[in-house]
């Protein structure tokens, strides 16, 4: 591992690691699509694989006692983009790669906006509003894609 990276996650606050853990699904994701564009198999799907571990650990993270209903939400936008990204390794197809990339990106830019220290409750308010926003972007996008299955 990059010394100056190691040395950024041991010192990094929760919230800044939580956006260290968006970033890098992101790129996972980035990485996913390209090498699903060159027809690069073994290596989309070990991006795949990082970026659902990725989810895996932001769900463990979750902590439903002290914002229930915010934790309840994220659960069920990782668990949306983990069920998306094993289809995207499966069917082989771009629309859900995608997909979970723009609702990642939405939330990281929610979670840019938390205070590190949760001080700032007004910003913890928007924040959580951006990432109910996105909530909603997710029934959409289900409704839509249930619809092209029937």
């Amino acid at each position: 591992m990059n010394p100056y990276f190691e040395q950024m996650i041991l010192s990094a606050s929760p919230i800044e690691l939580v956006r260290v853990l968006y970033q890098r699904a992101i790129a996972s994701v980035a990485d996913a699509r390209e090498h699903l564009r060159a027809g690069r198999v073994r290596e989309r799907s070990r991006a795949i694989k990082r970026a659902y571990a990725i989810l895996a650990e932001l769900l463990v993270s979750l902590d439903a006692e002290k914002a229930p209903e915010i934790a309840l939400n994220l659960r069920r936008l990782y668990c949306y983009m983990q069920e998306r990204l094993i289809e995207a390794n499966f069917r082989q197809t771009d629309g859900p790669l995608e997909e979970t990339g723009r609702l990642l990106t939405t939330l990281a830019d929610a979670w840019r906006d938390v205070p590190d220290t949760f001080g700032d409750t007004t910003a913890v308010r928007a924040s959580a509003n951006r990432a109910d926003k996105g909530h909603s972007e997710l029934d959409e996008e289900r409704e839509r894609y249930a619809a092209s299955m029937a």
